[in-house]
Protein backbone atom coordinates (compact mmCIF):
# COMPACT_ATOMS: atom_id res chain seq x y z
CA UNK A 1 0.00 0.00 0.00
CA UNK A 2 1.30 3.42 -1.38
CA UNK A 3 1.35 6.30 1.11
CA UNK A 4 -1.24 9.40 1.05
CA UNK A 5 0.67 12.23 -0.92
CA UNK A 6 -0.24 15.93 -1.11
CA UNK A 7 -0.76 17.77 -4.31
CA UNK A 8 1.77 20.62 -4.64
CA UNK A 9 3.63 23.27 -7.44
CA UNK A 10 6.99 23.08 -8.06
CA UNK A 11 8.57 25.13 -11.08
CA UNK A 12 11.21 23.66 -12.92
CA UNK A 13 13.01 24.96 -15.85
CA UNK A 14 12.80 23.78 -19.49
CA UNK A 15 15.68 21.79 -19.93
CA UNK A 16 14.87 20.05 -15.92
CA UNK A 17 11.28 19.43 -17.44
CA UNK A 18 12.59 17.84 -21.08
CA UNK A 19 15.29 16.09 -19.14
CA UNK A 20 12.82 14.25 -16.68
CA UNK A 21 10.74 13.42 -19.56
CA UNK A 22 13.32 11.98 -21.65
CA UNK A 23 14.20 9.73 -18.65
CA UNK A 24 10.53 8.59 -18.35
CA UNK A 25 9.99 7.73 -21.55
CA UNK A 26 13.23 5.45 -21.22
CA UNK A 27 12.27 3.68 -17.58
CA UNK A 28 8.34 4.29 -17.50
CA UNK A 29 8.84 5.72 -13.59
CA UNK A 30 6.67 9.10 -13.53
CA UNK A 31 8.05 11.96 -12.91
CA UNK A 32 6.80 12.62 -9.59
CA UNK A 33 8.85 9.48 -8.22
CA UNK A 34 12.15 11.38 -9.66
CA UNK A 35 11.25 14.77 -7.88
CA UNK A 36 10.17 12.77 -4.90
CA UNK A 37 13.31 10.59 -4.91
CA UNK A 38 14.97 14.25 -5.33
CA UNK A 39 13.51 15.92 -2.60
CA UNK A 40 14.48 12.73 -0.41
CA UNK A 41 18.11 13.31 -1.49
CA UNK A 42 18.18 17.12 -0.03
CA UNK A 43 16.39 16.31 2.94
CA UNK A 44 19.14 13.21 4.05
CA UNK A 45 21.74 15.75 3.04
CA UNK A 46 20.33 18.53 5.27
CA UNK A 47 18.88 16.80 8.14
CA UNK A 48 21.76 18.47 9.96
CA UNK A 49 19.45 21.47 9.95
CA UNK A 50 16.05 19.95 10.47
CA UNK A 51 14.60 19.86 13.82
CA UNK A 52 14.34 16.85 15.58
CA UNK A 53 14.24 14.98 18.64
CA UNK A 54 17.32 14.48 20.59
CA UNK A 55 18.00 10.67 21.21
CA UNK A 56 18.74 8.66 24.17
CA UNK A 57 22.74 8.00 23.14
CA UNK A 58 23.34 11.24 21.80
CA UNK A 59 24.92 13.81 24.58
CA UNK A 60 23.61 17.55 24.79
CA UNK A 61 25.60 19.79 23.37
CA UNK A 62 28.03 22.44 25.28
CA UNK A 63 25.54 25.16 26.94
CA UNK A 64 22.33 23.20 26.19
CA UNK A 65 20.18 20.60 28.70
CA UNK A 66 17.75 18.12 27.47
CA UNK A 67 14.83 20.96 28.53
CA UNK A 68 16.35 23.18 26.20
CA UNK A 69 17.52 25.71 28.53
CA UNK A 70 21.21 27.12 28.97
CA UNK A 71 23.37 25.40 31.44
CA UNK A 72 24.58 29.37 32.61
CA UNK A 73 21.30 29.95 33.55
CA UNK A 74 20.90 27.44 36.09
CA UNK A 75 21.96 28.43 39.84
CA UNK A 76 25.32 27.29 41.30
CA UNK A 77 23.68 24.34 43.84
CA UNK A 78 25.53 25.05 47.16
CA UNK A 79 27.58 22.17 48.89
CA UNK A 80 26.39 21.24 52.60
CA UNK A 81 29.64 20.24 53.14
CA UNK A 82 31.21 23.47 52.90
CA UNK A 83 28.98 25.10 55.17
CA UNK A 84 29.81 22.72 58.14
Amino acid sequence: MSRKKISTTVYITPEQNERLHLLHTRTKVPVAVYIREGIDLVLTRYEHALPGQMSLTEAPKRGQLAAGKSEQARPAAASSKSDA
